[in-house]
């Protein structure tokens, strides 16, 4: 079987959690189907023989709105895709590609959302009247799908709440999935000793984009009151614009005047850094208030970290409140009661162990990428059997 794997991010070009799902979904899949992958960024000596193909925007849209040139890169990719037996495209940005390849090539199209447009109504800020444009493209892209696959059981809701003429037997559930033997804990110290921590005191983590969806603003006012003796360790970057970006370091300024040891780390961090900074966390937060799974969360757990996150889409179905982690209500009193969540994990070293505990073990026995990529592919057989 010969697939085509469509998306935007993919290593060494990852920076959120799609482009972590199919750097590893790819990985697997290898093994058991013809695969190649169609992202964007710069072509490398490697990628012929890891069957990639990399496409740039149209040199002559340099300037243009950005979802003018996605859209350009999805007419690039569809050239590429002749020979294909099915096309499987992940985000917005590669969702017209496959459904362009379907048109085409008369192949399946199998469709993985990762987020919906509709419900982050803050892109506009982003991307202007390109929102109206990419809204367009996942919406033409997803009714139209063979199949679609939701990252958790909240997002097969906001699916079929989002697209209602959209077909429920065509939406399945696959989780995202999370590396146990590269996601695990690392005790050394080298990489905390280079951004300058503090041994002696423990510290929350943050690891995320600077963005709307991950409610980086929501955490910043948050940890103003928390336990003194905490640091602040914000793994912070790629701001959706201007305007965030602006909004960040103002409140990242005035967090850093009423409290020590706080730390903004805005380079993306090697993958080994970023594991050791998980495992040495005595809390890892995640602030989002829109997340269809959060990879990150999962990433945490496999490293022995507890885990103080919102109460918002797939999030429940991956931290167990009270078990692994805490789960904090997204309402009028989101703040104050992420900082209580915090201080009751950072006040509780004992309980904090028993949960990292607990994440770990959930993470090595239901999420693996492994059964991520069987479970795909039995999908992928299901619907060329249906074609």
């Amino acid at each position: 079987m010969r697939v085509g794997l469509l998306t935007r991010e993919y290593p060494p070009d990852v920076y959120g959690g799609a482009g972590v799902h199919v750097e590893f979904l790819a990985r697997e899949l290898r093994p058991l189907v013809d695969l190649e992958v169609h992202c964007w960024g710069e072509a490398s000596s490697a990628d012929k023989a890891d069957g990639v193909v990399r496409h740039r925007p149209w040199s002559a849209l340099d300037g243009a709105n950005d979802a003018l040139r996605t859209f350009s890169v999805d007419l690039a990719m569809t050239a590429g895709l002749d020979g294909c037996e099915l096309v499987h495209s992940h985000t917005w940005y590669a969702n017209l590609a496959g459904h362009l390849g379907k048109l085409l090539y008369g192949v399946p199209h199998v469709l993985t959302a990762h987020s919906l447009e509709p419900l982050r109504p803050w892109k506009a800020e982003q991307l202007g009247g390109g929102y109206a444009l990419s809204s367009w493209a996942e919406r033409t892209a997803i009714e139209a799908a063979d199949a679609v696959v939701a990252v958790s059981g909240a997002m097969r809701e906001d699916i079929l709440g989002c697209y209602p003429a959209l077909d429920p037997a065509r939406v399945h559930i696959i989780h995202n999935g999370i590396d146990t033997t590269l996601y695990r804990p690392d005790h050394g110290t080298d990489a905390l000793t280079r951004i300058g921590l503090d041994p002696d005191r423990p510290y929350v983590l943050f690891v995320g984009r600077i963005t709307r969806q991950k409610g980086v603003p929501h955490l910043l006012r948050a940890v103003r009151d928390i336990d003194p003796a905490a640091q602040v360790v914000l793994c912070a970057g790629a701001p959706d614009t201007p305007e965030i970006d602006r909004e960040f370091r103002e409140l990242y300024e005035e967090l850093s005047r009423v409290r020590a040891g706080v730390h903004w780390i805005p380079q993306m961090l090697p993958r080994p850094d970023v594991i050791q900074l998980l495992t040495h966390a005595a809390v890892f937060v995640c602030p989002s208030v829109y997340e269809p799974l959060g990879i990150v969360n999962l990433e945490a757990m496999a490293c022995g970290t507890p885990v103080v996150a919102s109460r918002v889409g797939g999030i429940p179905e991956v931290v167990e409140d009270g078990r692994t982690g805490v789960l904090v209500d997204v309402d009028d009193d989101f703040e104050a009661a992420l900082a209580r969540a915090l201080d009751a994990v950072l006040g509780d070293p004992e309980a904090a162990r028993r949960m990292g505990e607990a994440g770990r073990r959930r993470a090595v026995t239901e999420f693996g990428w492994d059964a991520v990529a069987r479970r795909t592919v039995r999908l992928y057989e299901e619907i060329l059997k249906q074609a």
